[in-house]
């Protein structure tokens, strides 16, 4: 995409004032919100207030800055348009509110920090369950009509917690200055109604704030965004509620359905898809009951929508016959996913069933096949620098943070850089994963770990525990490798497709999909977006470019074909590659 369309072009040259987009999928919301920014900020003049682009994820993020920093860079170097920040909402919230300002609400002491969940000190704030007593991390936050309620999710539901006892956790871990990712939405909320006068500061810094994907806003951040209203911000929304996938914490798209009817909001929209070729396009509007018109027109190659029965015996059977479809359509298996709604069965297709080990040394050995198997190593160092903070006596708080926000706190970078090196190196650092678990791998660990506590207490002052022996016994490790090098070879040879969540597919531009579903999962599919779970499979259905596969159990196939074929699914025998119909 080169040149705007008349649509997109609407939303670029709309006056200065609260925008509500409604984008179909594929849409070209990046190529449309970056140029939107540069709009605002030429509109605002010499004004020397900023404009925020926000959205939800870190890669989005990156692509907007990229796709920002492309379209400005011929401007003269002392215009306006520097004057703009691009980042998630949650960095938003933390470098404006929480950072310099929460610890007053908080009655903290210090300078508000987040844990991440591996922070020794915290196994004394867990919260009670009907079960048993959870980690602090896994407590979530909401608002309703009723006020602020604490909640955590088992097993796909949601179960509230006692407020008041929730309430005294929270404001107990609060106190030393700490908060989690959910927990820091609530003490900025917090912060920000009985702190009033940041509120008007934050306005004045920010008269202008477009929010990308605002389908995924639940119901703190939208308590948040209301506030910001009331003040004076201008918020301008753009997403899709038909991908609102994340309805526990409330974001199911109603927020941003409903915003284009506000007084003084302007409601637009985008429906021209540049993404899927038009049989995608044509079973997408089928679900959503919408009308949005194809870019692409129809390729020479294999394309379209099929569904195809399976056994779970077959899985793997079936991914085969999908990579050999996927490259026969002469398409990139790198640019393409199998999808799953559950981590657990994208864990188990793709060969990540867990590290052996307990506790610091199964983070470890975690660390170990993410660099060796998958050639992870940012995943690697992040569990690599929580399990070391963890063997350390009396770490400083948010220590873990600092060591892996390296943007945020570049005064940690010697102590970074060690944790890295001792991340990366296999020699002489983490051990291979190759390593048989408890004879080899595991007194390499032990020696090295303690060279390293050794040179981080040389250099930094930071002592290292006194029982390290309990903390990096070798319970649970077995004498065989922690991966084998038969896996290694196997992924070098004979590359395999990206296996993972729908979830973590969002937003993502694909080749081609394989969906694979149960019962339920087709069902709500079929059933349109009127569910989380319909809106699930479409999401899964429209990241696809060129070739969408829906993986059917077998034993549901009969009840369930004629309305795959009413919605515009071709069947394809079980395990052939489809042929292209005429």
């Amino acid at each position: 995409m080169t040149q705007p369309s008349d649509e997109q072009l609407q939303i670029i040259n709309a006056p200065l004032s609260p925008l509500s987009v409604i984008a179909c999928a594929g849409s070209g919301k990046t190529f449309t919100a970056v140029r939107r920014l540069a709009h605002m900020r030429q509109q605002l003049g010499e004004h020397r207030g900023r404009i925020a682009l926000l959205s939800f994820s870190n890669v989005a993020v990156d692509t907007f800055r990229q796709e920002y920093k492309k379209l400005v860079q011929n401007a003269p170097s002392n215009a306006a348009h520097n004057r703009v920040e691009i980042d998630t909402i949650d960095s938003f919230i933390t470098g404006n509110v929480l950072r310099p300002h929460a610890y007053r609400t908080m009655g903290a002491q210090q300078t508000a920090f987040l844990v991440m969940g591996g922070e020794a000190f915290l196994n004394g704030f867990k919260f009670q369950t009907n079960t048993y007593p959870r980690e602090i991390t896994k407590m979530q936050v909401g608002i309703d009509r009723n006020g602020i309620y604490f909640f955590y999710s088992e097993h796909e539901k949601t179960q509230k917690l006692d407020t008041a006892q929730a309430t005294r956790l929270v404001h107990r871990l609060g106190q030393i200055g700490a908060y989690t990712h959910n927990l820091g939405r609530y003490w900025c909320y917090r912060t920000l109604v009985e702190q009033p006068i940041i509120l008007s500061a934050l306005v004045r810094r920010y008269p202008h704030i477009l929010i990308d994907e605002a389908q995924d806003i639940g119901t703190v951040h939208q308590a948040i965004i209301e506030l910001l209203i009331r003040a004076g911000c201008q918020i301008s929304l753009i997403g899709d509620p038909n991908q609102g996938i994340y309805e526990f914490a409330g974001a199911n798209g109603v927020f941003l359905t409903q915003y284009g009817q506000w007084k003084g909001v302007s409601s637009l929209q985008l429906t021209k898809n540049f993404r899927s070729v038009p049989p995608i396009l044509d079973l997408a509007n089928s679900l959503s009951n919408r009308g949005d018109t194809a870019d692409r027109s129809t390729p020479d190659t294999i394309h379209g929508a099929f569904f195809i029965p399976y056994r779970n015996a077959e899985r793997e059977s079936l991914i085969t016959a999908f990579q050999t479809a996927v490259l026969a359509a002469d398409l990139k298996l790198k640019r393409s996913a199998v999808l799953c709604r559950a981590r657990s069965m994208a864990d188990t297709l793709a060969g990540n069933e867990g590290a052996p080990g307990q506790g610091t040394v199964k983070n470890l050995a975690q660390a170990a096949i993410l660099r060796d198997q998958n050639q992870d190593y940012l995943t690697a160092f992040k569990l690599v620098a929580a399990s070391i903070v963890g063997l350390l006596a009396n770490p400083p708080q948010g220590l873990v943070s600092r060591i892996t926000q390296p943007a945020r706190y570049p005064d940690d970078r010697a102590l970074r850089r060690i944790i890295w090196a001792f991340t990366r190196n296999p020699s002489s650092g983490l051990p291979a994963a190759t390593l048989a678990g408890d004879t080899q791998w595991h007194p390499l660990l032990l020696e090295r770990t303690k060279v390293l506590l050794a040179r981080i207490a040389q250099d930094h002052g930071l002592v290292s525990a006194d029982n390290l022996g309990n903390k990096l016994a070798k319970r649970g490790l077995s004498n065989i490798p922690l991966i084998t090098t038969a896996d290694l070879a196997m992924k070098d040879e004979s590359p395999r497709i990206r296996i993972d969540t729908v979830h973590q597919a969002k937003g993502e531009s694909l080749d081609a999909v394989l969906y694979l579903t149960n019962r339920e999962h087709v069902g709500a599919l079929l059933a349109g977006v009127d569910t989380e779970v319909g809106r699930i499979g479409y999401v899964a259905v429209t990241r696809a470019r060129n070739l969408l596969w829906l993986g059917v159990p077998a034993n549901a196939l009969k009840e369930l074909r004629p309305a795959l074929i009413a919605r515009g699914f071709q069947e394809i025998d079980r395990l052939s590659v489809p042929v292209q119909s005429s």
